[in-house]
């Protein structure tokens, strides 16, 4: 969705600069194209110019930062996934109601910096089973947790069951935390590595979720590799791999934020060098909505563009011989079980 909002804003907005705080989303094409665009990427709320056009990445932010925007009488577009919204609203809920927030995540990711500035005070960051020693707890019967949304949901669960463990009444979210984009690949490699000989993903070194993608593939046996395109390929990847390559069984995967033409990219090239078929498997189909930003909504209207009943939509990429270079069989979950 963030992608997209940075999108419509390039168009909308062509009179003056959009800056955007932090990578919109961990790739690097995807900021490299928004940058070639005239993007401006920053760290800092300080280099935009006072009452200049900011976006808010996918990651969040504390309700610090934005306070900042707002004494800089900047114009904040948020672009925060709305599933990390979601997090935002249960920590500052349970905050409200007295308990203590054991968060789930890498401390210094966007995303958690983000939610744990919703409720400072009650909220303590575990990265692992081994920091729950060191948790200051005040009532062990008014903690909940909640996680970082693109978590391994193994490495999440190992965390959770330490947690339940060491405070048996500890109150748990609602629904689940992680990304459903996130847990929808971790399960389809998790399904299908096994059956391949390598797994291939997709995405960027600082992606959390690409990141644990490689990670699950490992954890089963099978060797993966991580690469941001197609120029990253390495021969010496196939070369234990049965005829070389040439009778291998691969698993073609990518983070969250991967644009789709670098997959197809990677998928043409190995089709031509190694040969073989393409194989599409759905294992969790998505077709989901987002509304727009009530910003951008805002500025979209101030262009003379209506913006009730615009959508942005995410959902399953079509694949055709030209782009992936062949035309895929597909195999549904079930027969992929």
């Amino acid at each position: 969705m963030a992608v997209d909002v940075v999108d419509q804003l390039l168009d909308l907005c062509k009179e003056m600069p959009i800056y955007v705080y932090h990578e919109i989303v961990h790739n690097k094409h995807v900021v490299q194209r928004f940058v070639d665009r005239g993007a401006i990427f920053v760290e800092d709320l300080s280099d935009v110019p006072e009452g200049g056009i900011v976006v808010f990445s996918a990651h969040g932010v504390s309700p610090a930062t934005r306070d900042i925007a707002r004494q800089r009488n900047l114009t904040a577009v948020d672009a925060t996934c709305p599933l990390v919204t979601k997090v935002h609203s249960e920590a500052i809920r349970y905050a409200k109601q007295g308990y203590q927030i054991l968060l789930v995540g890498h401390e210094d990711h966007q995303e958690i910096i983000g939610t744990r500035g919703e409720a400072p005070d009650a909220t303590q960051v575990v990265e692992s089973p081994e920091d729950i020693p060191y948790l200051k707890i005040i009532d062990a019967n008014k903690l909940v947790y909640l996680t970082q949304t693109t978590l391994s949901t193994d490495d999440a669960g190992v965390i959770i069951d330490a947690l339940k463990r060491a405070f048996p009444s500890i109150k748990e979210p609602p629904g689940s935390d992680i990304c459903y984009a996130t847990t929808n690949r971790q399960h389809a490699v998790r399904q299908i590595a096994p059956e391949c000989d390598l797994v291939l993903v997709v995405g960027s070194k600082n992606s959390s979720n690409s990141v644990r993608l490689t990670e699950i593939s490992q954890n089963v046996g099978v060797p993966a590799h991580l690469l941001d395109d197609v120029t990253e390929l390495r021969d010496e990847w196939f070369t234990t791999t049965p005829g070389g390559g040439r009778d291998a069984v691969m698993l073609l995967t990518a983070g969250a934020s991967a644009p789709e033409d670098l997959v197809a990219t990677i998928c043409r090239t190995l089709l031509t060098k190694y040969g073989g078929a393409l194989e599409q498997r759905d294992i969790m189909p998505e077709d989901v909505e987002f509304g727009l930003p009530a910003t951008l909504k805002k500025l979209m209207r101030e262009h003379g563009i209506d913006p009730d009943g615009r959508k942005i939509r995410v959902g399953n990429w079509q694949i055709t011989e030209e782009a992936y270079g062949a035309v895929p069989l597909t195999v549904s979950a079930g027969a992929a079980k």
